[in-house]
This record gives structure tokens, C-alpha cells and sequence, in this order.
């Protein structure tokens, strides 16, 4: 399949995602260090988001949608994250899948022990088998749609750093070093003071492994 538009000075395409040109065309060369962040961003419009108030529930939901109406075609990459705006459709916070999986774990007395006996140095598997024996005796993830339609996202969320944030004209390689010195997943892209998509590092992974096949990084 190929994609249609003209490249310009930066070596992006008219109106296609750059991620999506790597995988319809992938016998044409493509100049990693001519790349900026807008050239490989996911577009804010096509990321899962939610209302501040919302519900986990409603924020998995959101994700599972996002997933199922991205273009496979784009990038075989999905969605890890859910963002979370507020009435003025500003994002305030990131709730990851991980995130998701923390807060519907219970927190209580007995898992606080086991948490802190595991700061002991004592084995994963005598931990896990604390574990084990409380979830028999208690049911770790009983009643858990109750408790996800329960939970607020601004109080699982991650709040963004500042380091989380990068300008859409920022080079794809000073992004790397972004995400690899602060070991994040995406950044925030931003246009002045407008949110305007994610750059993730999967789809940067995607480019520079396709710049080695292509022999662009010898």
C-alpha cells in the first residue's frame, strides 16, 4: 500500500503521520535526524481521554474504544495510557495501565505487612505465597467492577513532571534522550501553551529500528 502526499523541507509527509508512512512504505529511506517530534506524535484527537471525575471504569472504557477505533494501520502499537482532562480540556494527568492495576489492588492492614516484609530481602516466593494465602482468605479482587466504578481518576493519576513535556518541534533524537534519561513511556507533546498529542516511545523504537534495517544508522 502506499502513501499518497508530498515530503517537505523536514522530511514529513502532508497531512500522514510519519509513523504511519514507516510501515506502508518500508523499502523508502527514511532520515531519522531530520525527524521532529510532530513527525511521530499521536495526534491528541486520536488518544483516550477522559473528564476529571471520571470513574476507572469509565477511563477503561475509554482505552478499550481507543484501541478498538485506532487504524491498525498506523502503528501496531496500542494505547498503554488514558489522559485525563479537565473542564478546560487542559491534560492534567496520565493514568497507565499499570496505574489501573494499583489502584484496584486492596490496600489494607494485612497487604501493607506483606509489602513491607518484602523490603527485607526475604524471597519472592515466600512474598507471593503471603499473598497467595490472602488472596484464599480474602479475595484480592472480589467485587471489582464495584470498586472501579467507585474510584475517581484524579486520584490514581500520574501528575506530568515538567521533564515529561516536549515541544513539537523538538528533534526526534533530543526526545530520545528525553525518554531514556527519565525513563518515560510517552512525553507530553505541546505547542506554546496547547497540548497537542503524545509522543510515545514505542513509535520512536519503530523508527529507529526501521532507520537500521534501512541502514540509515551505519
Amino acid at each position: 500500500m502506499a502513501a499518497h502526499g508530498n515530503a517537505d523541507s523536514s522530511g514529513a509527509l502532508n497531512g500522514i503521520c510519519h509513523t504511519k508512512y514507516i510501515f506502508l512504505n518500508p523499502n523508502r529511506s527514511l532520515i531519522v535526524n531530520n525527524f521532529i517530534v510532530k513527525d511521530l506524535m499521536v495526534p491528541l484527537s486520536e488518544y483516550a481521554t477522559v473528564q476529571e471525575g471520571s470513574t476507572l471504569f469509565e477511563a477503561v472504557l475509554a482505552l478499550e474504544k481507543a484501541q478498538e477505533e485506532f487504524d491498525h494501520e498506523h502503528t501496531p502499537y496500542h494505547h498503554r495510557a488514558v489522559l485525563i482532562l479537565n473542564q478546560n480540556k487542559k491534560v492534567i494527568g496520565k493514568l497507565s495501565q499499570l496505574g489501573v492495576l494499583r489502584a484496584i489492588l486492596p490496600k489494607n492492614e494485612r497487604t501493607q505487612q506483606i509489602e513491607d516484609i518484602s523490603r527485607f530481602g526475604f524471597s519472592t516466593r515466600l512474598i507471593n505465597s503471603l499473598r497467595e494465602k490472602s488472596r484464599l482468605e480474602e479475595g484480592i479482587l472480589d467485587d471489582l467492577y464495584k470498586k472501579a466504578t467507585r474510584m475517581k481518576v484524579e486520584d490514581y493519576m500520574q501528575t506530568p513532571s515538567e521533564g515529561e513535556y516536549v515541544d513539537e518541534m523538538t528533534s526526534i533524537d533530543t526526545a530520545m534522550y528525553q525518554i531514556v534519561i527519565g525513563t518515560h513511556l510517552s512525553l507530553i507533546v505541546t505547542r506554546g501553551d496547547e497540548i497537542v498529542g503524545l509522543l510515545r516511545m514505542s513509535d520512536v523504537f519503530a523508527a529507529v529500528f526501521h532507520a537500521m534495517k534501512s541502514g540509515e544508522l551505519t
